[in-house]
């Protein structure tokens, strides 16, 4: 699939289907994550692979339970594109066990190393994730950006033994999508771009 192709299509995919994803397959996506631009080459990027069964049972009990009161008082007259986001956070909350694989995205503040900063760990994970997510859809998998891990981090510590300076920073679900991709829904580039100035 043409990459442009990929990109117009890559839309959360919060309904995925239990099958399984090969190793290899995720490997793959791993790998196209690392082909992303770092500050100063630095690769301060790491990624925990969650497939274990019992591991996903138990963040998911502590994930639908951090989220349950998010998802019980949300406002009743939210606008269709995010009451959909919701709803399809919901669900993917819910059935988080039945997820085929959860990809956590870490980072490792390293950079400058004379002084490092956060913002240069996040400009190094989030670029390799959204090279993952664009991957994955190349593939005809379906992804979702979480920050479920926010919710659930010294468990998430605790169970997958992250060292202290490795920084959770973006949970993927992936899997075989439930439903059709679609069109990503985005503003017109005329409206955000801009010549020589504002």
């Amino acid at each position: 699939m043409d990459t442009l192709e990929a990109m117009n299509s890559c839309i959360a995919m919060r309904y995925l289907k239990p099958d399984p994803l090969p190793r290899d397959t995720v490997r793959t996506l791993v790998h196209a994550a690392t082909r992303a631009s770092s500050p100063g080459n630095s690769q301060g990027w790491e990624f925990v692979i969650i497939d274990d069964a019992g591991l996903k049972a138990d963040f998911g009990a502590a994930v639908g339970a951090a989220m349950a009161p998010v998802f019980a008082h949300r406002p009743s007259d939210l606008p269709g594109p995010l009451e959909r986001m919701y709803r399809g956070a919901e669900h993917l909350a819910s059935h988080f066990a039945n997820v085929p694989v959860w990809i956590l995205g870490c980072g490792r503040k390293v950079y400058p190393p004379q002084a490092p900063q956060d913002v240069f760990m996040y400009s190094t994970i989030y670029p390799a994730a959204q090279n993952l997510i664009v991957a994955a859809r190349a593939m005809g998998i379906g992804t979702a950006f979480t920050t479920f891990h926010m919710t659930i981090e010294p468990l998430l510590r605790q169970r997958l033994n992250l060292p202290a300076e490795v920084i959770p920073c973006v949970m993927i679900a992936a899997g075989y999508p439930e439903r059709a991709f679609t069109p990503v829904r985005r503003r017109p580039v005329d409206e955000v771009m801009h010549w020589n100035g504002w």
